[in-house]
C-alpha cells in the first residue's frame, strides 16, 4: 500500500504574524499574548533583506534569562535571521529531517519566492503521523 504524500503546504499555518525589528521585546510579548502564538515573523526592510523570526524561546534565553529589560531590548537584537525557509511542496518527512538536523522548531514556507506561511515541527510531525495512519 502506498503512503499518502503530505506536503508542507498541507500542514502549515497560512497566517503570518509580523512585527517590525525595531519594536521592543515587550511589544513582541504583548503581541504574542494577544494573538496566542509563540513566534512572530520580522518583516524585511527592503528587497534584498531576509525575514527573521523571534520566538518565546528567544525571549526566554536572550532577555529574561540574561536579566535584560524587555522594554529596552529591540526584537532585532534577539531574533534569528535569516529565518530558515522551506518549499511548500516539500514532503513533511524531509522537512522534519531538516528541522531536526538543524535543531530548529519552525520554518517559513515559500512558494515561488513568496512567503506563504509558517510550519512548526509539531505541525509536521502530526501531519506525518496522520499520513502514516492513513497508509495502515
Amino acid at each position: 500500500m502506498q503512503t499518502e504524500v503530505v506536503k508542507v503546504a498541507d500542514v502549515m499555518q497560512a497566517s503570518l504574524h509580523m512585527i517590525d525589528g525595531v519594536a521592543s521585546v515587550a511589544s513582541a510579548i504583548a503581541e504574542m499574548g494577544r494573538l496566542k502564538v509563540s513566534s512572530l515573523v520580522i518583516s524585511h526592510r527592503h528587497e534584498g533583506d531576509e525575514y527573521g523570526v523571534v520566538t518565546v524561546q528567544d525571549i526566554a534565553a536572550r532577555v529574561v534569562g540574561l536579566n535584560r529589560s524587555a522594554k529596552r531590548t529591540s526584537v532585532y537584537e534577539i531574533m534569528t535571521k535569516p529565518a530558515l525557509t522551506i518549499s511548500a511542496e516539500m514532503h513533511v518527512k524531509y522537512a522534519i529531517r531538516l528541522l531536526a538536523r538543524l535543531e530548529l522548531s519552525r520554518a517559513l514556507v515559500m512558494r515561488e519566492e513568496e512567503v506563504v506561511g509558517m510550519v512548526t515541527l509539531r505541525d509536521l510531525v502530526i501531519g506525518y503521523r496522520e499520513s502514516e495512519s492513513a497508509a495502515s
